[in-house]
């Protein structure tokens, strides 16, 4: 799945952040923008997906 960042507006004008796809940290780094654009953060829950490391992929390429 691709990450994808989802914003809800409630009729009250409260907000809510919520990043899909992300793992560990990398919620937090994408969605660092619209926190510090909208002001105050009034509550943060972390979701399971926060608790698991994130893959990265190497390759190399060994011959000619």
């Amino acid at each position: 799945m691709k990450p994808i960042i989802e914003i809800i507006v409630s009729t009250a004008g409260e907000i809510v952040i919520i990043a899909v796809g992300f793992k560990g940290a990398d919620c937090e780094q994408a969605t660092r923008f619209l926190e510090q654009a909208l002001g105050v953060v009034q509550q943060k829950s972390k979701k399971p997906e926060y608790h698991q490391q994130r893959q990265n992929h190497q390759q190399q390429r060994l011959g000619s």
